[in-house]
């Protein structure tokens, strides 16, 4: 059956889905009783929040082109690609969406694929967002390169090959040489426990915010009767806005209320656990799900630098180095180079932020006009003077250990 699957396929099956895989779409089953994959994912609260903190982080930074000038640098403005990665990635995606787009399918996927259109003379002139879903994989045997086969959504299509110069593709951690592992598919048991502990909460505060109980009916009814007396009751005493009626029964009617369990009883702490489980496969601080517990004003800065340092800056570098291996040449890899800014990410309270700048310009590392680039303010005549302390001078290289005077 699963031959038959692969014939399906092609050769382009992904080598990292077993057969089940590939027949649910992505999705596998977990030990809490529930199918897991990147479309259910979304729909738990708690990955959904990684996935997005990511993704649209990607979307706020800009990655800017530079020409190294010697020991300095600038921003290369005139050259074509600088448009195309910070202004717009084709005429209908924004450069912010594009990266949104990308950021969302690598946060998922664990991939992210674009298709580089060129013109005549070779040059980039668009970047084209691919569904992950419809990429696959494999090595040609003879150069050991990537070989990217890309569905058409046509049956009678066969899929499309593509090298690397022409698919822009930025991957994850994984075990396969050339494709990166979903995290939704290796974290799929704390996801799948997490979607099973919402639906327990929501059924539960679906019962009134308590769990059954037994309704006693003195005398023998018939089935009839039963059914109309549970309807009733399940009219007027089910819901969250149920919680505090005051129930009314006649003379041959009691209910006792059953306990809640201790499962019932640690849900809350079960769900807080299990924020901490599926954070740690995207490795996203817990005070940006809404985590707070833990967040101080102390200690919310360095969770974000954190964020910053261990999350977001190797996805960044994996971007850079992609956009640099797919839309420039050998040559202009030589004096070009892309790079993400991340000062938003980075900045401090405007106290603290001022208190630095003031001490990089006293010691003559940014002078006054860098310093107000930095906020985003104009410059002003004079302020490209660096300055140096007056009470420091340079040390004698002559005199004996201590110098003389």
């Amino acid at each position: 059956m699963f031959g038959a699957i692969k014939g399906f396929f092609t050769d382009t099956e992904r080598k990292s889905a077993d057969g089940y895989e590939v027949l649910t779409g992505g999705a596998l089953p977990t030990a809490a009783g529930v199918s897991v994959s990147p479309e259910t994912a979304m729909r738990c609260s708690v990955s959904f929040a990684c996935i997005k903190v990511i993704a649209e982080t990607m979307g706020q930074l800009t990655p800017h082109l530079y020409r190294r000038k010697g020991d300095d640098r600038e921003r290369a403005t005139d050259h074509p690609l600088y448009a195309l990665v910070t202004k717009a990635a084709n005429d209908w995606t924004p450069a912010s969406e594009f990266r949104l787009v990308l950021g969302t399918h690598l946060a998922t996927h664990g991939n992210a694929f674009a298709f580089v259109n060129r013109d005549g003379e070779g040059r980039v002139v668009e970047l084209i967002p691919l569904d992950p879903r419809a990429v696959s994989i494999r090595q040609d045997p003879r150069t050991m390169a990537p070989v990217y086969s890309v569905a058409t959504g046509n049956p009678a299509l066969p899929a499309r090959d593509y090298d690397r110069s022409e698919i822009l593709h930025i991957r994850g951690v994984g075990l396969d040489v050339h494709k990166g592992a979903s995290p939704v598919t290796l974290g799929r048991e704390a996801i799948g426990l997490s979607l099973t502990l919402e639906a327990h909460c929501a059924g539960l505060f679906g019962r009134g915010a308590k769990p059954s109980g037994i309704l006693k009916v003195k005398g023998k009814k018939t089935p009839e009767a039963l059914q109309r007396i549970r309807a009733l009751f399940t009219r007027f005493y089910s819901g969250a806005d149920a919680e505090h009626r005051t129930m009314m029964f006649d003379d041959d009617m009691d209910f006792t209320q059953i306990q809640l369990n201790s499962v019932d009883a640690q849900t809350l702490e079960m769900r807080r656990f299990q924020i901490e489980e599926v954070s740690r496969f995207w490795r996203v601080p817990l005070h940006l799900v809404n985590e707070m517990d833990r967040a101080t004003h102390a200690n919310a800065e360095s969770m974000g630098q954190q964020f910053l340092t261990f999350c977001m800056l190797p996805i960044l570098r994996s971007w850079c180095d992609a956009l640099a291996i797919t839309l420039l040449s050998p040559d202009e890899r030589d004096s070009l180079y892309f790079e993400f800014l991340v000062d938003d990410l980075a900045r401090a309270d405007i106290a603290a932020r001022f208190e630095a700048m003031s001490k990089a310009i006293s010691s003559g590392i940014l002078n006054p006009n860098e310093a107000r680039a930095m906020e985003n303010r104009p410059p002003y005549a004079g302020g490209e003077t660096f300055m140096r302390p007056v009470n420091t001078a340079p040390a004698p290289t002559t005199g004996g250990a201590h110098g003389t005077a």
